[in-house]
């Protein structure tokens, strides 16, 4: 996450927008006129480097994780400090809110994953397994498990109401530094600085092998996801992102356009869209069914490290700012 001790949002917004029926069309980013800043909100209090952000799925909240060893929780709408977390012995390396909103996760430098209580701010669980730092950490869609990747080069599903390790995912030959869940839990994707990604099945009579490695990235492997009909996208520092089809491990496209890292991913609700965000300060929206870039957002974010879709439809990219803007 880029250095900063105070986190910026700038809210943007479509002046004309699409009615639902539109599913999103590609005139809705005919150009940067199209997008105009609403406000700007200041995220502050952390005494060393952000190097992580996270938002519930509301995205009334947002929740940073910093080297201070510290996690900050804000009101998103009105940037009013909410609450800190302390317990970790180590840089916070990832944060993540679970779907229902009643956990935040938390990744560090002392090798432990965090499970803590939203409504009362106290650690619910430590998750102790990986022997190095922990990157990343991921809820599952009905926010039953999470996922941990490490440097260690494994993954780790856990329990989140008992925590307690399920599985134990090993192959990786470098960091595991991405992580995610089909929306089905059928499987689980990991992405590595292997130049890999694997897709694991979850479920013991499951159509998906138990592993499947997607070979193709120059670069290490640093966002995953999959989209609600299963399709799964990977972006890498080598500037490309690319589509596959999990079950058949099939390559549908490879994206090209950034003249930068590609740091995150996200589809659209419906799909038809997938959003990339890179240290290059520009966001790109790509359409899934070609996978031709529809639309750049270029200097809106500073080295933007996150994007996800609000369930409306609206994007928000995070760097030095957060940019949303509204799709429907």
């Amino acid at each position: 996450m880029h250095s900063l001790a105070q986190y910026s949002i700038a809210a943007l917004q479509v002046r004309e927008q699409a009615s639902v029926s539109d599913k999103y069309p590609s005139t809705m980013f005919s150009g940067l006129q199209d997008f105009t800043r609403l406000d700007l909100k200041r995220f502050g209090g952390h005494k060393d480097e952000v190097n992580c952000v996270a938002f519930s799925q509301d995205f009334q909240m947002l929740v940073t994780g910093s080297d201070d060893q510290r996690i900050r929780i804000f009101n998103t709408n009105t940037a009013q400090f909410i609450c800190k977390l302390k317990g970790h012995e180590g840089a916070i390396k990832s944060v993540a809110v679970s779907p229902n909103s009643r956990y935040i996760a938390s990744g560090a430098f002392d090798k432990t994953a965090r499970v803590w209580r939203t409504a009362s701010a106290e650690c619910y669980h430590v998750l102790t397994g990986h022997s190095k730092s922990v990157e990343t950490v991921v809820f599952s869609n009905d926010s039953s498990l999470l996922s941990s990747g490490s440097w260690d080069r494994t993954a780790i599903i856990w329990d989140v109401e008992k925590g307690c390790a399920l599985k134990v995912l090993a192959g990786h030959a470098s960091l595991v530094q991405s992580i995610a869940f089909s929306p089905d839990r059928e499987f689980v994707v990991t992405g590595s600085w292997d130049f890999t990604v694997r897709v694991w099945a979850l479920k013991e009579c499951s159509t998906y092998p138990d592993v499947r490695i997607l070979s193709g990235h120059t670069g290490n492997i640093h966002g995953v996801t999959v989209s609600k009909d299963g399709m799964l996208a990977s972006g890498s520092w080598d500037k490309t992102i690319r589509m596959w089809n999990p079950k058949t491990g099939r390559q549908l496209h490879i994206c090209q356009g950034h003249k930068g890292w590609v740091q995150a991913l996200a589809f659209s609700p419906d799909g038809t869209y997938l959003a990339s965000s890179s240290d290059d300060d520009t966001v790109k929206i790509w359409d899934v069914v070609n996978g031709q870039c529809v639309k750049t957002l270029d200097g809106q974010t500073d080295q933007a490290q996150h994007c996800s879709f609000t369930p409306g439809g609206a994007l928000v990219a995070s760097g030095a700012a957060v940019v949303t803007l509204a799709l429907t």
